[in-house]
């Protein structure tokens, strides 16, 4: 995702769910058939260039392994202040929840 007005659609419109080092946002946009597209907002509240950039690779590493399953929808994650001091493990399990608990409020539509 690298548009302002996606992630801005994704943000409004879309389904959220937050948790301590994350927020997450899913929207439904077409078929099942259309590929995942996510994009990532890491905030200077998270830290200067180099700890926001550490999480956005943490978090980008994170969102590959579960991309397929958000096939045909647009999913932001947002990463809050204390992401920065999270571990990698910290991350792939609130990130995991978020995704869960946002899934589930949508009613697991496609």
């Amino acid at each position: 995702m690298r548009g302002g007005d996606e992630f801005s659609e994704t943000v409004r419109r879309g389904t959220r769910a937050g948790g301590r080092h994350v927020v997450a946002h899913i929207l439904t946009r077409s078929t099942h058939a259309d590929a995942a597209r996510v994009g990532f907002v890491v905030s200077k509240s998270v830290g200067n260039a180099v700890r926001r950039n550490l999480v956005k690779r943490r978090l980008r590493a994170l969102m590959a392994t579960r991309v397929e399953r958000y096939a045909g929808r647009s999913v932001v994650v947002r990463a809050l202040a204390g992401a920065a001091d999270a571990s990698f493990a910290d991350l792939d399990s609130d990130l995991g929840r978020c995704l869960a608990r946002a899934e589930a409020k949508a009613g697991g539509r496609r």
